[in-house]
């Protein structure tokens, strides 16, 4: 079964990359941003799952969830959040989001739907 491709956007760099070395070591193509700007390079790659932090310092999540959905509606974005604000829970499912997720992230969990987005996303393709 292939694995999906994967782009992680989150201000966080040592986040990014722990769980960008973390999801590479279970197979997965992963490349990880710390903002919009370098993850639009990354979108021309069409990755399968966006896993996305709501709150960037240079663009909200929410818009950049909406450019993301524009750009091609089939990639699927699970959105992360260090806190649960149940208004922009609300939100970025609205805006087709996949799932939403609270840090600290179980990388079980989050591989589980990682694995359930790249599956819903066969299905639209």
């Amino acid at each position: 079964m292939k694995k999906a491709k994967l782009l992680i956007i989150d201000d966080e760099t040592e986040f990014v990359s722990t769980l960008t070395e973390r999801l590479i070591l279970r197979g997965y193509d992963a490349h990880g941003v710390t903002n919009f700007a370098e993850a639009v390079k990354f979108l021309t790659e069409f990755p399968d799952v966006i896993i996305l932090d709501i709150g960037l310092p240079d663009i909200d999540g929410l818009e950049v969830l909406k450019k993301i959905k524009e750009f091609n509606p089939s990639i699927q974005v699970i959105m992360l959040s260090g806190y649960g604000d149940d208004e922009k829970i609300k939100k970025s499912l609205s805006y087709g989001a996949f799932d939403y997720l609270i840090k600290p992230v179980d990388i079980e969990e989050l591989v589980s739907k990682i694995e359930t987005a790249r599956l819903k996303k066969e299905e639209i393709e």
